[in-house]
């Protein structure tokens, strides 16, 4: 018998070739597309900003489902997402921090909630249309591999998911380049060939996270609290409307003036006050994680020398990671890396192996 998965289709190109290719290798194949949020709740231009989880996108998911001869069904996720995902979002500004919603939901939603979905439909596994590859390591670990596409890796943001669910999951386009992938899509006429790509997070549809924070605290009553713009020697530069509003390394929108260029260097929330300065003050060589998840090594291992991404488009950097007893880790890189951002994801690699990852303190 066949064995059954559950693919997750977002309305675009990847997960569509994702769900054909599965279908061609002989997997009984069901499409799902998971609502996460309506506009009503996240705001923006429905008529410009609408991609994922609009009418049109369900429309899409279906059309390609019945072109492949493969079930389709829309899966209602958007009170899970709001508490894991949208919450978190707001609340990780709020602390002065920056965070990476893509993370949280590869391992809240797509990796918890979508793959018990997937169980409870009978599947056998779930697939995605994530660019990385899933491999069994000769230690019985599960772990991820780049993506042979580097222009289209997504391993960075993979890091926080399980052993147990990447033991369940397919990754069909870990081998393909993006123009391979929307040649099938030509080749077999599936109506998402063409179909743009988008790279923001999918709830901020466009992509302006300070619009969308205005809009959810008046929602929700939530109020900033204006402060100071201070100088890292201690001079008020000027004033803001929240500290939510910046991020570390931030130099456009400050609306202060200065002879020279300066940047967002710190966060203090507890004074309500935005520090900058100039931008060799931006870099440092350390910092600390938290809450790890170890994918292709096993957990607490002594002192080892890696590659390191401290955000999505980072060069990875080398660095030495020592475990501490906390279970957190401390990470010192070779050379200084500039604006390392609390809340972001730091990853690390054993060249295309994804080792691990975490979210810098």
């Amino acid at each position: 018998m066949a064995k059954k998965v559950l693919v997750a289709m977002s309305g675009g190109v990847d997960s569509s070739v994702a769900a054909l290719l599965l279908k061609e290798q002989g997997y009984d194949v069901v499409g799902a597309h998971m609502k996460l949020w309506d506009f009503i709740d996240v705001g923006g231009d429905i008529y410009k900003d609408g991609r994922c989880c609009t009418i049109d996108s369900i429309t899409d998911c279906r059309i390609v489902c019945d072109s492949i001869g493969a079930p389709f069904y829309v899966l209602n996720m958007s009170a899970a997402f709001k508490e894991s995902v949208v919450d978190n979002f707001v609340s990780e500004y709020h602390r002065g921090r920056t965070p990476n919603p893509c993370v949280r939901c590869n391992s809240d939603i797509k990796w918890n909630t979508f793959l018990k979905k997937a169980r409870e439909l009978g599947c056998d596994y779930m697939a995605t249309g994530h660019y990385a590859k899933i491999e069994r390591l000769s230690s019985g670990r599960f772990t991820i591999r780049k993506g042979i596409d580097s222009t289209r890796d997504q391993s960075y943001v993979l890091w926080g998911v399980s052993q147990e669910a990447l033991a369940g999951t397919l990754m069909p386009l870990g081998e393909k380049l993006k123009s391979e992938v929307r040649e099938i899509a030509r080749k077999y006429n599936l109506r998402t060939a063409e179909k743009a790509e988008s790279r923001e997070i999918c709830f901020v549809v466009d992509d302006d996270y300070r619009r969308f924070l205005r809009e959810w605290e008046g929602k929700h009553s939530q109020i900033q609290q204006p402060g100071e713009i201070v100088h890292e020697d201690g001079r008020v530069l000027g004033h803001h409307e929240g500290t939510a509003f910046y991020t570390i390394g931030q130099r456009k929108g400050l609306g202060i003036a200065h002879p020279t260029p300066l940047y967002v260097k710190e966060i203090d929330t507890e004074q309500h006050r935005v520090v900058v300065s100039d931008n060799d003050s931006l870099f440092t060589t350390e910092l600390t994680a938290k809450d790890i998840n170890w994918v292709g090594i096993e957990p607490g291992v002594g002192p080892f020398e890696a590659e390191v991404k401290i955000r999505y488009l980072h060069q990875p950097a080398k660095a030495k990671i020592e475990c501490l007893t906390d279970g957190s880790i401390h990470i010192i890189f070779e050379d200084k890396q500039r604006a390392i951002t609390p809340g972001q994801s730091v990853v690390f690699y054993d060249g295309d192996i994804l080792l691990g990852g975490g979210v810098i303190a």
